[in-house]
């Protein structure tokens, strides 16, 4: 007599992990470039060749002073946006510029934030076998999460999730992503997490408009 099958709620008890996700580490990175707030708009109106907008100036020493950043990490330098005057010229295209930029600047930043939490953890890169990833800088093929790979050592058989523009709740909708992947996977290595937000600047000219 042949012995009775396994039901759907059995099959799935086997599958999932027991209890809920948990955050075992958090690594974070910012670029090299810093700026105390209080230096960061006579750089900003010296690279856009704006400081004769003492209307602007004054608009944005009085959001300085009611912002409450006192800094401000960057990737880009003034040698790069000199090399790349189209970046700061509102009638020039300049995504394709942009997008080359962050390409290969975002994934080296993604994976110095993973290797911290990697190391927080105490296990081995290669352990991972899901990697959610999520930036609002470009939607490049093949993507961040592809670049990642070798960046974090990783093995090339990791399920990699990605998430494009989603905005200010990026690192919520991964988190979630994440949490269901752990959830439902038992015996799985624990899913990673790297988030980057990237902003758009408008020259001071348009801001004074």
């Amino acid at each position: 007599m042949g012995s009775i099958p396994p039901t759907v709620h059995e099959i799935r008890c086997t599958q999932r992990a027991h209890g809920p996700a948990a955050v075992l580490a958090i690594g974070t990175a910012n670029p090299e470039n810093c700026f105390l707030q209080e230096d960061y708009f006579d750089f900003y109106l010296r690279v856009t060749k704006s400081e004769h907008l003492t209307d602007v100036k004054h608009k944005l020493r009085t959001l300085s002073e009611k912002c409450g950043t006192k800094k401000r990490f960057f990737h880009h330098t003034e040698d790069l946006l000199s090399a790349h005057p189209e970046i700061l010229d509102p009638v020039s295209a300049s995504l394709d510029t942009r997008l080359d930029i962050v390409s290969k600047a975002i994934p080296e930043l993604m994976a110095s934030a993973a290797k911290k939490a990697i190391a927080k953890w105490g296990k081995e890169a290669t352990d991972i076998t899901h990697l959610v990833v999520t930036t609002n800088s470009g939607a490049h093929v093949p993507g961040v999460d592809f670049n990642l790979i070798p960046l974090i050592g990783l093995q090339t058989s990791v399920r990699r999730t990605m998430l494009y523009h989603n905005g200010c709740f990026a690192g919520g909708a991964s988190m979630r992503v994440a949490k269901d992947l752990a959830e439902n996977n038992r015996h799985e290595g624990f899913p990673m997490q790297n988030k980057e937000e990237g902003k758009k600047t408008l020259p001071p000219s348009t801001l004074a408009q």
